[in-house]
């Protein structure tokens, strides 16, 4: 049996961009998994549980607005957008092992780790990071551009990296319980989350053949909306709910976590995502209206905490 998305829609024409990319990459993310039947079920059916939970898919539909601004078909870059979601599930799968945030829940439903054990969601992540190369090389090897699929793959493992997610990760558990300046957690966020948000921005561009300062542009872009996604996580983690979040409210209290709120104030914190939408704004102007989805996008991420 073949798992049915679970479609979040907005208002306007984002919504509608939304939920047709988001169906997209549902279909070719299950054409890339392995079915639940195949050897080894227990690692094929952990990988699918994660990747069909739900989940806005965000990061690739950022690879797809990327490369929407600078001229490509969605077609033209879905293995980079099936690819950076492969990731992003991974790490979510090891975020919530006991080890690290011991969650229960991810975005709903059960963890990996609580239906399929310890040692098969490791195993689960692993196989879906593995996944994620693969599905790019392999798209590199069958288009006329292979230099542009390298470079995107680069921009990908380095965002994955010591010096991105997982890097930000190591700060993050080392933080617990301590103490951080706002500039230290600047920098964590932007290692743990910014930087595949980031990469997924740069993804669309670097496939669409875009320029050097189109793709500073897009960084740009992405450092901004990177580090307001996570501080609106941080505040929906003091503001929210389980319907919102997916999983328990307070956990970075409980794990004595440094947050925006819990350093600066809730109202300082949103104050600082509305700067940051700014700066996305602006660093998209040379796109003109070709950006607006990513625009859009931007707005969305803000308005979540609201």
């Amino acid at each position: 049996m073949t798992e049915q998305p679970t479609l979040e829609v907005a208002i306007g024409d984002l919504g509608t961009f939304m939920q047709r990319e988001r169906a997209r990459v549902e279909a070719a993310l299950a054409a890339v998994l392995a079915g639940p039947e195949a050897e080894p079920e227990s690692l094929h059916r952990a990988m699918r549980h994660s990747v069909f939970a739900g989940g806005k898919r965000l990061r690739p539909l950022l690879v797809i607005a990327a490369g929407k601004a600078c001229g490509v078909q969605p077609d033209e870059v879905l293995a980079a957008a099936c690819s950076v979601e492969l990731i992003h599930t991974y790490s979510l799968i090891h975020d919530d092992l006991p080890s690290f945030d011991d969650e229960q829940l991810r975005r709903g439903k059960l963890s990996c780790h609580v239906l399929f054990g310890e040692a098969i969601a490791i195993l689960a992540g692993d196989a879906l990071q593995a996944l994620a190369f693969e599905h790019l090389a392999h798209a590199g090897r069958g288009s006329p551009h292979p230099q542009r699929w390298l470079a995107a793959i680069a921009a990908v493992g380095a965002a994955v990296g010591s010096s991105g997610m997982c890097g930000g990760q190591t700060m993050d558990l080392e933080a617990a319980g301590g103490s951080l300046q706002i500039e230290q957690l600047r920098c964590l966020h932007a290692a743990k989350t910014g930087a595949l948000l980031t990469a997924s921005v740069l993804c669309g561009g670097i496939l669409a053949g875009a320029s050097g300062a189109d793709l500073v542009a897009l960084r740009r872009y992405g450092d901004a909306i990177g580090l307001a996604f996570q501080i609106v996580d941080d505040l929906l983690d003091v503001e929210g709910d389980v319907a919102q979040l997916g999983k328990r409210p307070g956990g970075d209290a409980d794990r004595g976590q440094p947050t925006f709120p819990s350093l600066v104030g809730t109202e300082e914190a949103r104050d600082e995502t509305q700067g940051l939408m700014r700066q996305a704004d602006d660093a998209l102007e040379s796109f003109g209206d070709a950006a607006s989805t990513l625009r859009e996008i931007a707005a969305y991420i803000v308005d979540r905490s609201r």
